[in-house]
């Protein structure tokens, strides 16, 4: 089984993996953007794009990544990692779903006004221009697809500890998928 969390930077995603993890036995994070920075050190490089997601091998990788872990270690994969692209989301599910990997899709949800404020706060990675980029990409997309294709969570006054409890009590108890997988 795979617990996927999406949702713009800022939302929680990464810390919010790293307290669900010890809540969903068996459970592993893998984090897709890694994937990603190993497309971004072929060298000579891949066409420009501005965004790793958008070269066509990324998708197909990631899931096959994701299919490949769980066929060797079973259990479950937590993916902290916001996919804003329609067509990108379908297609990473519809590989999963070919290796009948069952997908719980989270949309950790902030307000503008938090986003911002959280990712100008971020005591890790500082403020940062490519993040605040995503803010308004997201918003379109949570209004016109991405909250109609996940259990959306509103992180903006509840702590990450709560939002990592209210995941797991949204997971089945008993997942026949999860042995298979």
């Amino acid at each position: 089984m795979i617990i996927w969390l999406n949702g713009t930077h800022g939302a929680g995603k990464t810390t919010t993996s790293r307290l669900l993890q010890p809540l969903v036995p068996q459970s592993r994070i893998f984090d897709a953007e890694k994937v990603g920075e190993v497309l971004m050190d072929i060298e000579p490089a891949l066409p420009e794009t501005g965004n790793f997601q958008h070269w066509p091998p990324w998708r197909p990788l990631v899931a096959e990544t994701a299919r490949r872990v769980l066929d060797y270690v079973g259990g479950t994969l937590i993916i902290p990692m916001t996919v804003l692209t329609k067509q990108y989301w379908q297609e990473i599910a519809a590989d999963l779903g070919r290796h009948e990997i069952t997908v719980h899709h989270f949309v950790l949800h902030a307000d503008e006004t938090t986003l911002r404020h959280r990712i100008d706060d971020d005591a890790d990675m500082g403020p940062s221009a490519f993040r605040h980029n995503h803010v308004r990409p997201y918003i379109e997309a949570a209004r016109s697809w991405l909250h109609d294709q996940a259990v959306v969570i509103d992180t903006t006054a509840k702590p990450a500890d709560a939002v990592a409890r209210e995941i797991a009590e949204r997971l089945p108890r008993s997942n026949p998928d999860a042995a298979e997988a």
